[in-house]
């Protein structure tokens, strides 16, 4: 297994670790509960260097993310950044993404973890279509970048202690640049995975130690909590977030997964698969990604069946958890198009479960 460079801290603080995509990674500390409950309410730190990092540079690299990914990256701005995703020849999804501009030709890709060697092969793929040359206009910098999730409505006030700088007014889905003490270019950016407002770091690997104690040493004050991969899970879903693997794949369909948001069919940007995600849109989509509530007492979990008030099939769960701050069971499914009402059963130990769709997020974002 692959270690991040803050591997060592999370065996000191005691933190039960697993093999996340090839990282031994923390799935908890003081258990899920506390820490989701930490980053809802004061702020929590999350490990994240596992994510794939991915420099994309030259005259053609706008054209060339037209081309692979699904969003309009031409409304980027410096210092922005875009969700979107890499759509694939049969109107699937390869991976989503956060695409930063950094400076005129000069873009950052943040890929998944369990999906860097995909995504990397996959932009090489195109590369020389666009004269970008591997390792000098494409680059995966995965390895030499340490990233830091701090996280809550604390989180301000931690990363303004740390740095000595005002961070309040970094609007969200926006970065910059900075230094913090002798960590030089360190990338802030107002984003995250838990929808509890705050920031993710990106170092060189030099300097994440001295980031790491520098966090802790400013955010003691603030109540500071480490967190692990499980609260990081139930933190996105209780904000209807996809996981990619559960909620998205290679065989979804955008427009079922509800990311026409991110999918632009307009004149003048011709994406990859973008012939097929025109003919769903035409076609309308059999199924569509929706969140549910139990009514009745249950924990929903990935493949568990959805019926109708018939016993009739009619989707599957593709995430499903307690909800830490609901207190009650919450889930993702796809579900057929054609079905129109609001309540479903899931299926739980071979019993229907009283459940209840309803709109996303589950809770609303700081």
């Amino acid at each position: 297994m692959k270690e991040t460079p803050f591997t060592r801290h999370h065996i000191e603080l005691g933190a039960k670790m697993t093999d996340f995509a090839g990282f031994n990674m923390p799935v908890e500390y003081s258990g899920i509960n506390s820490e989701h409950l930490a980053v809802r309410n004061n702020a929590g730190l999350f490990d994240v260097s596992h994510m794939g990092e991915i420099m994309v540079t030259g005259k053609n690299a706008l054209a060339f993310l037209q081309y692979t990914t699904a969003n309009d990256v031409s409304v980027l701005e410096e210092g922005s950044i875009q969700y979107t995703y890499f759509p694939n020849e049969n109107g699937g999804i390869t991976d989503d993404l956060l695409i930063y501009k950094i400076e005129k030709e000069r873009y950052l890709l943040v890929v998944n973890a369990s999906n860097i060697e995909k995504d990397w092969n996959f932009l090489r793929s195109h590369a020389a279509e666009f004269g970008l040359a591997e390792g000098t206009y494409l680059v995966n910098i995965s390895d030499e970048t340490a990233q830091l999730a701090l996280q809550g409505p604390r989180a301000t006030e931690i990363l303004n202690d740390m740095t000595g700088q005002d961070f309040s007014g970094l609007k969200y889905y926006t970065f910059t640049i900075t230094d913090i003490g002798n960590i030089k270019n360190a990338i802030i950016s107002a984003t995250g995975y838990t929808g509890a407002g705050g920031y993710e770091i990106y170092v060189e690997n030099r300097y994440a130690e001295e980031l790491w104690e520098k966090i802790w040493k400013s955010g003691k004050k603030y109540d500071l909590a480490p967190v692990g991969l499980g609260a990081r899970d139930t933190l996105r879903l209780e904000m209807g977030y996809c996981l990619y693997g559960n909620d998205i794949s290679d065989e979804t369909p955008p427009l079922e997964a509800g990311l026409g948001w991110v999918t632009k069919l307009i004149d003048g940007k011709d994406f990859i698969g973008k012939e097929k995600i025109l003919d769903s849109k035409k076609n309308g989509p059999t199924r569509k990604l929706k969140g549910f509530e139990m009514i009745e007492r249950g924990i929903p979990r990935k493949g568990y069946d959805i019926t109708d008030d018939k016993g009739n099939m009619i989707g599957k769960v593709t995430s499903g958890t307690m909800s830490p701050f609901l207190k009650k069971g919450i889930g993702m499914g796809y579900i057929e198009a054609a079905h129109k009402e609001e309540l479903i059963d899931i299926i739980i130990r071979d019993k229907p479960v009283k459940a209840r769709i309803c709109p996303l997020p589950f809770i609303k974002k700081k």
